[in-house]
C-alpha cells in the first residue's frame, strides 16, 4: 500500500468503535498500522465531542500517532476555492482541500459530503 491516505472524522470515528464492515476495518488496520494522516479539522472534530474519559483517551492516543496535517496556506485557499464553488460544510471544505492539497485519496464513511469536490478522490471506508 503505497498510497497514503488522509482520513476523515466520521472514519476516525467508526474505525476506533470497530464499526466498519469487515473488509473496511482490514484496510484501515493497514493505513493506521503506518502513520495516520488527518486534517487538523478532523483533530479538532473528534476530541470537541464530549465522550467517557475511557474512549477520549483511545481518541487522544490515536492522534498522538498521527500527521496531522496542518491549516497551511494551501489547503486554505483551496477552501476558499470549494466554499465559492459548492454548498460544502467548512469541516468537510478544510478536509477535502487538504486532500487536494497534498494530492491525497480521502478515506470517509460519507462519500455523499465530498462527491461534488471535482478532483478529489475519495475512498468509502464502508465500501472497502
Amino acid at each position: 500500500m503505497g498510497k497514503k491516505y488522509p482520513i476523515d472524522s466520521n472514519a476516525v470515528i467508526g474505525y476506533l468503535r470497530g464499526n466498519l464492515p469487515a473488509s473496511g476495518m482490514t484496510f484501515m488496520n493497514e493505513v493506521v498500522n503506518k502513520t495516520p494522516l488527518v486534517s487538523v479539522i478532523t483533530k479538532i472534530e473528534v476530541l470537541g465531542f464530549n465522550t467517557t474519559p475511557e474512549a477520549y483517551k483511545i481518541l487522544t492516543d490515536f492522534f498522538e500517532d498521527a500527521l496531522v496535517l496542518p491549516l497551511s496556506d494551501e489547503v486554505v485557499q483551496k477552501t476558499i476555492e470549494l466554499r465559492k464553488n459548492y454548498k460544502i460544510k467548512l469541516p468537510d471544505a478544510i478536509i477535502a482541500a487538504t486532500a487536494l492539497a497534498y494530492n491525497l485519496t480521502l478515506i470517509t464513511r460519507n462519500s455523499a459530503d465530498f462527491q461534488k469536490v471535482t478532483g478529489l478522490v475519495g475512498v468509502d471506508s464502508h465500501q472497502q
